[in-house]
């Protein structure tokens, strides 16, 4: 028996997506059926466009089917990530299709602007166009109440397609009403404007759906849920170098380097990432591998060095930050040993921060050396 009160199992998405596929497939089927016969019989181009824009939804519906069987396979050889991000492929393809669509029916209006035809206005068309506004207002609430549940980009998608279809449909209606009004046929330039809520639907798709692929930076909710979880562990001192890639909704692997305690047994710390590695998996559903950075805490000398080493970092540029500081002692000189971070918004080259910060330090003390090993932020 399937637990609907997890959306995040494999077998609860696809019932879910099953659902909300076969409503619309067959909602969008019934709309493009009534609006194309009134639109031919009442010669409306752009009441045709509409229903043609149905029938374009229902397409989408049968791809989000079909994208929500596949996503829910298991991990498998060939695939041991999952197979989740089918549904991100099967948006993309959705959203070109929408935007073929909204070029063919540009095309077709325009040729209805250079040769227009007399458009009969009838309170069915009317009464269709509305039935249409109230039952694409009904699939938007419904499917974007289902997106949130199980975090769906497909049905995100759908939901703001119908969104748009409403502004679509509108415009037709008023088109419809106010032609005969003003003698002049605004058939042709409504199904532009139409057309254009079209392809602009599938531009939106397609961008969302190409960066979870190109892989984007992770939201800042889910960086400061890990975050508060690992640092939640006694024994935990500090985390850097935290990465997130996403292999479909919901499904997250992870790494991060959690500092500790040199002077604490290996052991102990080793049982600790254990403890931390397995319980996120069981609580957040997220695959995390954690590497062990021993940090010295008690010596004077090192702490002194540390935190004149971060007001330096800070002080090129307030977006930097360090991590992985220790120091090797000699009779000479000493090594400051660290990685820095610099965010993509850092307009300064490796290089120039390197040559900064050797300079700033080599100013508070000539005996101090600096290994530098630069990093990138990926969160």
């Amino acid at each position: 028996m399937i637990d609907f009160l997890d959306p995040q199992k494999g077998k609860v998405r696809e019932q879910y997506g099953k659902k909300s596929s076969l409503i619309g497939i067959f909602v969008n089927v019934f709309l493009f059926i009534i609006k194309f016969a009134v639109g031919t019989l009442f010669h409306s181009v752009a009441v045709v466009a509409d229903a043609v824009n149905s029938l374009a939804d229902a397409g989408s519906s049968v791809i989000s089917l079909i994208s929500f069987k596949l996503s829910s396979k298991p991990a498998d050889e060939k695939h041991p990530f999952g197979h989740e991000r089918i549904e991100y492929i099967a948006s993309s393809v959705v959203a070109v299709f929408i935007l073929l669509l909204g070029i063919e029916l540009l095309k077709t209006s325009f040729n209805k602007i250079v040769r227009p035809d007399e458009i009969e206005f009838s309170f069915v068309v009317v009464g269709v166009l509305l039935f249409s506004i109230a039952a694409k207002l009904w699939l938007y609430g419904f499917n974007i109440k289902l997106a949130k549940r199980i975090d769906s980009s497909m049905l995100r998608a759908t939901a703001a397609d119908s969104l748009s279809d409403v502004l679509a449909t509108s415009s037709v209606l008023l088109s419809t009403i106010l032609s005969p009004l003003l003698g002049f046929q605004l058939d042709g330039y409504v199904g532009i404007l139409v057309s254009v809520f079209i392809m602009m639907s599938g531009l939106n798709i397609l961008k969302e759906t190409l960066d979870f692929l190109l892989g984007q930076v992770p939201s800042g909710e889910l960086v400061e849920l890990i975050d508060s979880y690992v640092k939640k562990y006694d024994g935990v001192l500090g985390i850097h170098d935290l990465v997130i890639h996403n292999y479909g909704p919901r499904r997250y692997f992870a790494s991060v380097h959690v500092e500790v305690d040199a002077k604490e047994d290996i052991l102990v710390s080793h049982d600790l990432i254990d403890n931390i590695e397995r319980n996120i998996a069981q609580d957040l559903g997220i695959h995390l591998v954690i590497h062990l950075d021993p940090i010295i805490t008690d010596d004077p000398f090192v702490n002194e060095l540390r935190e004149l080493t971060a007001k330096v970092v800070s002080g090129v540029d307030d977006s930097l930050s360090m991590h992985d500081f220790r120091v090797v002692k000699g009779f000479t000189h000493s090594n400051l040993i660290f990685d820095v971070v610099i965010p993509h918004q850092c307009k300064k080259s490796d290089s120039e921060v390197i040559e900064e910060i050797t300079q700033k330090i080599k100013e508070k003390d000539k005996n101090l050396f600096t290994v530098i090993t630069i990093d990138r932020s990926y969160i």
